[in-house]
């Protein structure tokens, strides 16, 4: 299976709530912001997925259990491996931390569909490779 791919992300004003941590569901965005770049680099463009294939991503499923907080100005890291490539699905293993520590750590589940019916569809050939690839 792929290695893991790791992305900083630093925390922003917005990224927060009133306590000054950050807001429980932008992990959420992180990771999304992850799994794009994630694709960026093994050479999947979402557009040309789009535009090529007439398919996309939709996610299925997340588990996500919190550990430590992250504050303003924080520069975390995320990272992603790929637990399982299914025919239609991918199920992603993201984590975030600070340095050393483990702040968050999700299970993605993430389906491709066919972008007219909102149904599931085989991942594309192409993709699936550079997928293993990755």
């Amino acid at each position: 299976m792929p290695s893991v791919f790791t992305w900083p992300v630093r925390v922003y004003y917005e990224d927060t709530d009133a306590g000054g941590i950050v807001f429980y569901a932008n992990y959420l965005k992180f990771f999304e912001r992850a799994r794009t770049e994630w694709l960026r680099a093994a050479g999947i463009g979402q557009q040309d997925l789009i535009e090529s294939d007439n398919a996309g991503f939709v996610v299925k499923s997340a588990t996500i259990d919190y550990h430590a907080p992250a504050r303003l100005d924080d520069e975390i890291t995320l990272t992603l491996a790929i637990e399982k490539l299914g025919r239609a699905s991918v199920q992603f293993a993201q984590k975030a931390y600070k340095g050393d520590q483990l702040l968050v750590e999700a299970s993605v589940k993430v389906g491709c569909v066919d972008l007219a019916s909102v149904r599931p569809r085989s991942l594309p050939d192409h993709v699936a490779d550079k997928m293993r690839a990755a």
